[in-house]
């Protein structure tokens, strides 16, 4: 069995996401046993076109992206098509601005920065704020859901919470004075630090539509097979085979 999987993003090797998720992808494949190819695709060179030739999507951290604009439509095909999509870091903010704008119709929601220095005072709809004295690498212990899908990837036991620590490289935050907004959407939260700040979002009617504040490829550094990474690619194979 074959996958081919799409790393949405502008490669940098000097970013260390970048570094780690060839190395995670290719633990997670050995440890299915099966064959997986890996693509990066600018955001400045997204059609859907080239994006349905993917058993899955990852949005990868590192922002801002050259076009912020393809990184959404990107976001977008995946959601729309039910193809498996992972988001994180950087990622995981995008895709909820992509949700935000598309399904729930708040055109003006975005970034709180207008660039990777510069605050955007004009904002409108500030959905992805930052916080200036926030650690920029930082472990965080997140508790799930217990009826998520991302708590029977880490197998939870039933209807107990489950706690994990996971490290991410970020001071950007979902804003809360807007979290209400995805109060009865099909974009949940099932994932939150101990502050209450969500961490992690999944579609549950989606095939495997999920996003991730933290950086769970940085397991690979550590020579560590993640959960959420073999799920994606499991759930890529499903895709590959509904398809054939």
């Amino acid at each position: 069995m074959k996958i081919s999987i799409a790393l949405i993003g502008d490669q940098d090797e000097s970013v260390t996401a970048h570094q780690a998720i060839p190395l995670a992808i290719g633990l997670a494949t050995d440890a299915l046993q099966i064959d997986t190819t890996i693509e990066w695709v600018s955001t400045k060179a997204v059609s859907n076109e080239r994006l349905s030739q993917f058993h899955a999507i990852w949005c990868v951290p590192d922002s801002p992206y050259n076009n912020p604009e393809d990184a959404l439509s990107a976001i977008q095909f995946a959601r729309r098509n039910d193809i498996p999509f992972l988001a994180t870091g950087s990622g995981y903010q995008q895709a909820i601005v992509e949700f935000a704008r598309h399904v729930l119709g708040f055109e003006k929601a975005m970034f709180q920065k207008s660039d990777g220095t510069a605050h955007n005072p004009e904002t409108e709809m500030p959905l992805i704020s930052v916080l200036p004295s926030a650690p920029v690498e930082k472990s965080a212990c997140i508790t799930l859901a217990a009826d998520s899908q991302v708590a029977t990837y880490y197998q939870s036991k039933k209807n107990q919470p489950e706690k994990i620590t996971e490290d991410y490289s970020s001071s950007f935050v979902v804003n809360p004075d807007y979290l209400f907004i995805f109060d009865g959407s099909e974009l949940y939260f099932s994932g939150q630090d101990e502050s209450s700040a969500p961490k992690i979002f999944e579609i549950p009617h989606h095939r495997f539509f999920i996003g991730t504040a933290f950086q769970p490829e940085r397991s690979a550094l550590k020579g560590q097979i993640h959960p959420l990474i073999t799920g994606l690619l499991q759930a890529a194979v499903e895709m590959k085979i509904a398809t054939a």
